[in-house]
């Protein structure tokens, strides 16, 4: 049987003071294969602020279903969780698009529905 996984770019929002990179990728990787985990701490002027995630996880739709309601605002290390796909940044798919650049890919930009009018 193949297996249809995607790439989705997750928000986890609700975060508690004590989260690292390796509980989240612990937690999400029960649903997902985890590529990237980023948190958030401070804004840029180095302020505290609410504590969020990106993560990056290939994933078929079945089970990020089934994550996201298993996860999505229940309570866990000091924060409640807020689960849902994440709207891309221009920034986000400009880093993309450069390291697809380095490595010889070049569709991306000219793939991509991020560009397109919606």
């Amino acid at each position: 049987m193949k297996v249809n996984r995607e790439m989705k770019h997750l928000y986890v929002g609700g975060l508690g003071q004590d989260i690292s990179e390796t509980d989240l990728q612990n937690q999400f990787s029960r649903f997902a294969e985890v590529s990237d985990v980023e948190i958030t701490w401070k804004d840029d002027q180095g302020n505290p602020q609410k504590i969020f995630a990106y993560i990056n996880i290939s994933v078929e739709e079945a089970d990020l279903k089934k994550g996201m309601s298993v996860l999505n605002k229940t309570k866990w290390k000091g924060g409640a969780l807020q689960i849902q796909l994440a709207k891309e940044s221009f920034l986000r798919i400009l880093k993309i698009w450069l390291m697809e650049y380095h490595s010889g890919c070049h569709l991306f930009l000219w793939n991509s529905s991020a560009f397109l009018p919606k």
